[in-house]
This record gives structure tokens, C-alpha cells and sequence, in this order.
């Protein structure tokens, strides 16, 4: 079953929405620094185009996955079925971060459900390589719910109180690769 596609058709864009978690991993350039691997959840992978993919970023201790987009853009989204059929999808290619104050974040904010509630970023994906496989030993689960816990925090935050954060934690990585460009708008 191991292959590659050539776009996100309709059955590989429907199989991309009824995953409620996905995993990003990013690295930085060269042999050090911290490669990272973070699990994406609530918000839904959005298919944007036949190889464009786009996610709600939403405020976090670390800020990783923009820094390291921001420095080289290489990204791998991985999707795997937890229920149904088995099956592994990986997106390869090249992401950026679209900040709150970019001309393209409100549009693109609107097509990701228009939620604003600590969103810290949109990120984007051009994909460059779709690669599909079994799955067969990724475990079953079954999905009980999401967590509130991150939406009641961004809003005892406030619009102040997270742009305070951001400043704080989301400014660079752990590598300190600068992160967030907009923290003073």
C-alpha cells in the first residue's frame, strides 16, 4: 500500500479532515540544535489546494515549529488513522508562519473556521511530497473529546495578556532562533 500521490484528491482530502490529531516535525539548519516534533490537535488540517495545507497555530510554551519555518521552512506533517482502515500520511515540503497583522491572515483565518481565540499563527504548507503507507501498526483508539483547557487559558488571557506571552516565551526557540516577528503590533 506504500506510495506517493501527486495531489490531495477528494478521498485524501476527506481521509486529511476526519483526523482529530496530526504531528508536525521541524529541525533546525545544520548538525545542532533541537529537532522538533509536536502533536496538533482541535483545529482541523485544512486543505487549501491540490498541495497546500494550512493549520491554526495556537499559543504554546515553545514556539519550535515557526522559529524553524522561519529559518528553513522544511516541515513533515504526519497523519496516521487511530480508527478505520490503517493508514499513514506524510506531507513533505515547505511551510511558513502567517502572523495576526500579515495581509493574508484574516482571509486565511476565515477559511480556518474564523476562531481568533489564541491564534498566535497560521502556518502554511506547500507540499512538495504526499507519501502514503499502511499503518498497520499504528494502534486503534477511540476519540473521547477535545480539551478546553488551552481556549479557557488564551481567553482569562485576553488579547493583552497573550500578546504578554508572546513577548515572554514565543519570541525565539530553544536554540534561540528568532520565532514571532509581529510581538509588538
Amino acid at each position: 500500500m506504500a506510495g506517493e500521490l501527486r495531489e490531495i484528491d477528494q478521498a485524501l482530502a476527506a481521509f486529511l479532515a476526519e483526523q482529530r490529531v496530526f504531528f508536525v516535525a521541524t529541525a533546525p539548519t545544520g548538525a545542532g540544535g533541537h529537532v522538533n516534533c509536536s502533536p496538533k490537535g482541535g483545529d482541523p488540517l485544512l486543505v487549501l489546494g491540490p498541495t497546500t495545507v494550512a493549520w491554526v497555530d495556537r499559543f504554546g510554551s515553545g514556539v519550535e515549529t515557526v522559529a524553524h519555518l522561519r529559518q528553513n521552512g522544511r516541515i513533515v506533517v504526519m497523519l496516521c488513522a487511530f480508527a478505520g482502515p490503517p493508514r499513514i500520511v506524510r506531507l513533505h515540503g515547505r511551510g511558513r508562519a502567517v502572523e495576526p497583522g500579515d495581509a493574508e491572515f484574516a482571509p486565511l483565518l476565515q477559511r480556518c473556521g474564523g476562531r481568533r481565540s489564541g491564534v498566535r499563527s497560521i502556518v502554511v504548507v506547500e507540499v512538495a511530497r504526499i507519501a502514503n503507507s499502511c499503518g498497520f501498526g499504528v494502534p486503534l483508539y477511540d476519540y473521547r473529546g477535545e480539551r478546553g483547557r488551552l481556549a479557557e487559558w488564551a481567553e482569562q488571557k485576553g488579547e493583552a495578556g497573550l500578546r504578554a506571552y508572546a513577548r515572554a516565551k514565543n519570541g525565539a526557540s530553544l536554540d534561540g532562533l528568532p520565532a514571532l516577528r509581529r510581538l509588538d503590533d
